[in-house]
């Protein structure tokens, strides 16, 4: 590999190439983005590749339509798997620190476009419909004892208000405190939905 110089008449290294799926996943968040902030019939695919710093023609390449594009988006399977990756008895810390650490590590929340589903018309349908079904509901299959449907509702609610407050209304002392402090203390309201 060659170095860069600033030496007059030295060329410089070409930038370094993003692999396809680092690519993609610049896509999506800027989908996801946009998404969350305007109508999906107001979005166009030159929006899109602005925000991710590729284009349209890209975006083509990888997801072959808008239409392709945006039901990746407004699908929760992804995050649901990711969310609900640990043993029952932890979900509720585990749940707390990744939607922390998805909207630190990745500027984007698992959950929280739900919440803009009103500006999305049908497609805006198709959002709540994944939502239960990806998330809520799959959440439920897992508890035991009464109300698990609930349950499930109740604490997805709680993750919901802790991703507005850190991501849309930006607390200033929850953005300041760790997520270990966070899933010490938040954690115990998810859980004791999931395990009364």
């Amino acid at each position: 590999m060659s170095t860069v110089t600033t030496e007059p008449g030295t060329p410089e290294a070409p930038p370094a190439r993003r692999d396809a799926e680092t690519t993609k996943a610049a896509i999506l968040k800027a989908a996801r983005h946009l998404l969350a902030r305007h109508a999906h019939a107001d979005i166009t695919l030159k929006a899109v590749a602005d925000r991710a710093g590729v284009s349209p023609p890209l975006i083509l390449k990888y997801f072959g339509n808008k239409d392709t594009l945006f039901a990746r988006v407004m699908s929760f399977e992804a995050d649901a798997d990711a969310l609900l990756d640990a043993p029952l008895g932890e979900l509720g810390r585990h749940m707390v620190r990744h939607v922390l650490d998805s909207q630190r590590d990745r500027g984007a929340d698992p959950l929280l476009r739900i919440a803009f589903a009103p500006l999305h018309g049908d497609h805006g349908d198709v959002l709540r419909a994944n939502f239960r079904t990806q998330v809520t509901d799959r959440l439920a299959e897992r508890l035991t004892g009464p109300d698990a449907a609930l349950r499930a509702e109740l604490a997805v609610a709680t993750l919901i208000g802790l991703g507005v407050m850190y991501g849309i209304a930006r607390g200033p002392r929850l953005r300041a405190s760790s997520v270990d402090d966070i899933a010490g203390r938040y954690g115990p309201l998810v859980q004791a939905q999931l395990t009364p």
